[in-house]
């Protein structure tokens, strides 16, 4: 059986390579001529200004839809409207909703915690005596003082 013609042409022969880059023969045709003026050389590829899903996803995002508010009408992107859409939703009594927003909003401004009022002296003073009560628990009996 011969070797495969790519083969054949790289195989060393009395101990040189043989150099393919400017080689012209059977099947190679000269650069200049490798193609008919026009023509692609690769036919079946991706078509000229087809799009990649991030660009249609982009595009369909920031395509302007109108909407109305109370009794004005203005045009906002797609992505403005469904965020507007989400916090309509969790200002009524949707907590998916709620949730998602708070979310989105910690995951936008970096992880930063949601603010709390703190504890007053009232809740520390519960909480104190919850720690009392599960320490007294953990206790063995014999070492508890009544």
């Amino acid at each position: 059986m011969s070797k495969p013609r790519d083969a054949r042409k790289t195989s060393p022969r009395n101990g040189e390579t043989k150099k393919s880059d400017g080689t012209v023969g059977y099947g190679r045709p000269p650069k200049e001529h490798q193609f008919k003026p026009g023509q692609s050389g690769n036919p079946k590829g991706r078509p000229k200004g087809s799009k990649n899903e991030a660009t249609i996803w982009r595009e369909v995002m920031s395509k302007q839809i109108p909407i109305r508010e109370g009794d004005k009408a203005r045009k906002v992107s797609v992505l403005e409207a469904m965020i507007l859409k989400h916090v309509e939703r969790a200002l009524g009594d949707d907590i998916k909703a709620a949730i998602f927003v708070l979310n989105r909003i910690r995951l936008i401004d970096g992880n930063a915690p949601v603010e709390t009022g703190g504890f007053g002296q009232d809740d520390q003073e519960v909480l104190d005596g919850f720690i009392k009560r599960i320490q007294a628990d953990l206790q063995p009996k014999k070492d508890r003082v009544s």
